[in-house]
Parts: structure tokens; C-alpha cells; sequence
């Protein structure tokens, strides 16, 4: 009986390890460490990410704030105006100017719990924008 609750009690420790050991949610600390690359720029694989850590969170851009009207939850609401992203043409894009900091104020804010994009994720949107805003 004791070997049957040993091994038992191995199977669960190991069971919890994979669970916990297997997360693969992007936070804001490695955000910055993926590199969008300058063509071919997914969206599912970069950009929705990306909106994911720095835009869409709770109190911003999500579904339920949707701050400034505008949720980035999804491809189908960030999409959902050519006033925010002009498919090929990112400098008539106010999603651009927005995280430019051109005639917009710069989002995500300097105040915010997140850092603002660095300059490879601005020239990643850019690129997704210019390359016709696709939802891939």
C-alpha cells in the first residue's frame, strides 16, 4: 500500500510540474525579446501578441474598457475601422500615429503599468499595415 501511494504521489507532483511548467503566456518582462520581422508579419503570430501585453489588457483596450472605443482583442476589432488601420498605407493609420506619438497622444501612456513599443514592434505594426493589414 505504501508503493501504490508513493507512486501515486509521484504521478501528481509530476502532473503539477507539466501543468505549471508549460505556460506559454507572453508577459510584458518578454515581449521585448521576440523580434517582428521586417516582411511577412503575421498577425496571429505577432501583432495580436503584441496588442495582447501592451494594448488589450484590462483598464485599456480590451472588450469590456475599450478605451478611446477601441477594443484590440482580436483582428476583427482592431480592423473594424480603416480610420485606425488604413490597410496598406500605415501613415493615414491613427493606430500609427498612436503609438508614434505623432499628433496622438503616445499609447500605451508613459504612466501606464506597460512600456511603451519599442522601435522594432512600431516598424513590425508599420510593416503588417504597409503589407495590407492581413488577418494571417
Amino acid at each position: 500500500m505504501k508503493h501504490i501511494t508513493t507512486i501515486l504521489l509521484a504521478i501528481i507532483l509530476i502532473a503539477i510540474f507539466l501543468v505549471y511548467g508549460c505556460d506559454d503566456t507572453i508577459t510584458n518582462q518578454n515581449i521585448d525579446d521576440i523580434v517582428i520581422p521586417s516582411k511577412n508579419v503575421s498577425y496571429s503570430q505577432h501583432i495580436q501578441p503584441l496588442f495582447n501585453v501592451k494594448c488589450a489588457t484590462s483598464g485599456c483596450h480590451d472588450d469590456n474598457t475599450r478605451a478611446g472605443d477601441l477594443s484590440l482583442t482580436s483582428y476583427a476589432n482592431t480592423t473594424a475601422s480603416s480610420l485606425i488601420v488604413f490597410p496598406e498605407d500605415p501613415d493615414n493609420s491613427i493606430l500609427v500615429w498612436a503609438i508614434e506619438g505623432t499628433n496622438f497622444k503616445l499609447m500605451p501612456p508613459i504612466e501606464a503599468p506597460v512600456t511603451p513599443l519599442n522601435e522594432n514592434q512600431i516598424q513590425g505594426v508599420r510593416t503588417w499595415i504597409a503589407e495590407g493589414a492581413k488577418n494571417n
